[in-house]
């Protein structure tokens, strides 16, 4: 019995050591930049995207595209709140309950994301204004609560923050290619400034391509051009890499 207990309040005390250090037994052994860390920043990036492979995160991928400053924003927003939610969530994982795990993701989400909410409105209330109500959304993004469910629970914390970093570095990189093509076709601009020229009331008054007749795209404004662009990219990334056709 005296032997046993030595035991249980060794494992105890090695649980307690890697929760400081934020490493597992397997991660202590395996390097910071390991081929399989690599992995989780690099593989959302392309062959396991969230929004074009796993097509997830759409409606926020058509609302806030309009133009390039709130894509990014929401992308940083994302990381932030992807990052440090699977980190929490990944170091109690072995002391939430499974029958309330649900409830306990979206608490340490929704409080993540109030404290973002809270910092975007104290520093850059005018985007937090564009983004609106897709902020207090990111609650419920699927892309956050399935990263939650499908990795956080069942890995280390460090795995975790990486695999947090590369889903929101996935989502956010859709967000902005979307945002800058656009911005460009449908304004002119990138982050609000006029980069094809001035549009004049008549080409002697324009510059740039304007003074050649060019026009901008009203259509690149509208929703359903958003999904366009996402459709072009997916068609091009399977074009690119022919193992995420699926097979008929």
């Amino acid at each position: 019995m005296a032997k046993e207990k030595k035991y249980n309040s060794a494992k105890e005390e090695e649980k307690k050591q890697e929760m400081i250090l934020f490493l597992s037994d397997s991660e202590e052994k395996e390097h910071f930049l390991s081929k399989g860390n690599r992995k989780l920043l690099s593989d959302p990036l392309d062959d396991n995207n969230p929004i074009t492979v796993q097509v997830l995160g759409i409606c926020s991928a058509l609302a806030i595209t309009v133009q390039l400053e709130p894509a990014v924003v929401m992308a940083i927003a994302v990381m932030a709140v992807m990052a440090f939610s699977n980190m929490i969530i990944s170091m109690l994982r072995n002391l939430i309950p499974s029958r309330i795990r649900i409830i306990v993701q979206l608490v340490v989400v929704a409080s993540l994301v109030i404290l973002v909410d809270q910092i975007l409105k104290a520093y850059a209330y005018d985007v937090s204004k564009q983004l609106s109500v897709f902020i207090g959304l990111i609650i419920t993004n699927c892309i956050v609560m399935g990263r939650l469910e499908a990795f956080a629970l069942g890995n280390g914390v460090y795995k975790s923050f990486l695999d947090g970093i590369g889903n929101a570095a996935g989502y956010g990189l859709i967000l902005i290619v979307v945002a800058f093509f656009r911005e460009l076709l449908g304004s002119g601009k990138l982050f609000g400034f006029e980069v094809l020229g001035h549009q004049g009331a008549t080409l002697a008054e324009s510059t740039g391509l304007y003074s050649l007749g060019y026009e901008n795209n009203g259509l690149m404004l509208l929703s359903p051009m958003a999904l366009i662009v996402v459709g072009l990219i997916i068609w091009v990334q399977r074009a690119r890499n022919r193992k995420l056709i699926e097979a008929n």
